[in-house]
């Protein structure tokens, strides 16, 4: 439960947004600071003030020059602080995907937000335009003592993690706001230092590495002004949820702080904590009609078990180059396919709960850099990949739960490119192919493999 009652729905009334940004932006009777009223009395920006940034740079919105599009929604036109922009321009970004159109101009206002969006829709950057735009609008009055962390983004993975905390330091780069990740499996000693000697402006974190942390008093939540939950459903399914809850206990009650929260599915559970946990909150839903991309093209191949790896062998042989996912539902069976990949001098690695965090992170890079050119992963360990121009995924076994299924094929597809999904089906496993349809809610296509030839 929160730290304070929570209304009951009969009780609740409508109200436009927390006291503590009571003249957010985009509220013309209230000028946003650094803004001025023109004479049609809309709110536009003033000449931004120097301030160094990181980087040293002068830097205009002139520099910035992004045209018009009907049905496009520019960052342009979302009034954000011009360190932002300079940043979301040296990212090379000009228009907010689906999900950052539909909700930015609500959480700029200081809304709280219930959203459903899959991986690669670009909801990471969503929240953190939110946040990073607000502090820097909104600055501390008084100096803080470092450990006392601002904003808080709660991921299930240490790679989700990790890869939240590279974009905030990227969109942080021209300005002053330090971003600090604590996860599991990596040095907890150099973390504590950090903690201690760096400002905690946003913190990125796993729930029990911060836990730990946090009941040590090593970081201190009670000033937490923004509060992000990603992949709630997967903390669900990974059993966290109960860390999670003693973290929000830790932070100011929902109506003092911003809330938002993201997951791909709302089962009940989840629908009933993201109320509980947020204050007369938007809801926004980017989840296309169909299950799963329709740039992704899907094929079961049904085989025999002992016909998996050779067919598997000539697939890779024969897409060349691809950047290339395999899923096995075990540690053991990606540890088996990656010393046959490695036999047969396919450029690959492995990427799994028993792998050291920072071979993990180490690998990760690989991967997005095009250095590795297959990557061997369980579901846990690639719930954390978020790689552009993923030509293939190839399941290696149907998975148990059917949304690992639309979890796993999301990898590729993205962006508008065309991608292509290849699942393995024997006798063990094929009887889970109904449910994995329904899931998707379309029929797969099968073909048999007679032979070793694809």
């Amino acid at each position: 439960m929160e730290n304070q009652n929570t209304e009951t729905a009969s009780e609740q009334k409508p109200k436009a947004k927390r006291p503590r940004r009571s003249n957010k932006r985009f509220k013309a009777e209230n000028s946003a600071p650094g803004s001025e009223k023109n004479t049609t009395g809309s709110v536009t920006k003033s000449a931004p003030q120097s301030k160094p940034s990181k980087t040293g740079n002068v830097w205009s919105i002139d520099d910035f020059k992004v045209p018009e599009v009907e049905g496009k929604t520019r960052f342009h036109d979302l009034n954000l602080p011009d360190r932002v922009l300079k940043s979301i321009q040296e990212m090379g970004f000009e228009y907010c995907s689906e999900i950052q159109a539909e909700t930015l101009p609500m959480t700029l206002q200081g809304y709280d937000l219930i959203g459903q969006a899959q991986t690669g829709t670009g909801k990471t950057a969503a929240f953190l335009i939110a946040m990073i735009s607000d502090f820097l609008d909104y600055p501390l009055s008084e100096k803080r003592a470092n450990n006392l962390a601002r904003g808080l983004i709660i991921a299930p993975t240490r790679e989700l993690a990790l890869q939240i905390a590279d974009e905030a330091i990227k969109l942080t780069e021209n300005n002053h706001l330090n971003v600090v990740a604590l996860v599991g499996g990596m040095s907890y000693e150099k973390q504590k230092r950090q903690l201690e000697t760096e400002n905690v402006d946003i913190l990125v974190a796993t729930p029990g590495r911060l836990l730990d942390f946090a009941r040590h008093k090593k970081v201190l939540l009670n000033q937490v002004e923004c509060l992000v939950l990603d992949e709630a459903d997967r903390m669900l399914s990974m059993g966290f949820i109960p860390d999670v809850k003693s973290i929000i206990r830790m932070t100011p009650h929902k109506e003092k702080r911003q809330t938002m929260l993201f997951s791909a599915t709302f089962p009940k559970d989840i629908q009933a904590l993201a109320t509980q946990w947020t204050y007369f909150a938007k809801e926004v839903s980017v989840v296309p009609k169909e299950a799963t991309n329709k740039n992704i093209d899907q094929v079961i191949y049904t085989v025999e078990a002992e016909q998996k790896w050779p067919v598997l062998k000539q697939l890779i042989e024969d897409n060349g180059n691809q950047r290339t996912i395999i899923f096995a539902n075990r540690r053991d069976e990606t540890r088996d396919l990656y010393e046959k990949l490695r036999k047969a001098n396919i450029n690959c690695a492995i990427l799994s709960g028993e792998v050291a965090q920072d071979k993990r992170v180490k690998t990760l890079k690989g991967f997005k850099d095009g250095v590795i050119q297959v990557l061997v992963a369980t579901d846990v360990a690639g719930r954390g990949i978020h790689v552009d121009n993923i030509e293939l995924v190839v399941n290696y076994a149907l998975p148990e739960d059917p949304e690992d299924y639309v979890h796993r094929i999301g990898r590729t597809g993205r962006g508008g490119e065309m991608g292509k999904s290849v699942s393995f089906a024997s006798e063990d496993d094929a009887f889970l192919i109904p449910e994995i349809e329904k899931v998707v809610g379309e029929s797969i296509r099968c073909e048999y493999m007679v032979n070793t030839s694809v």
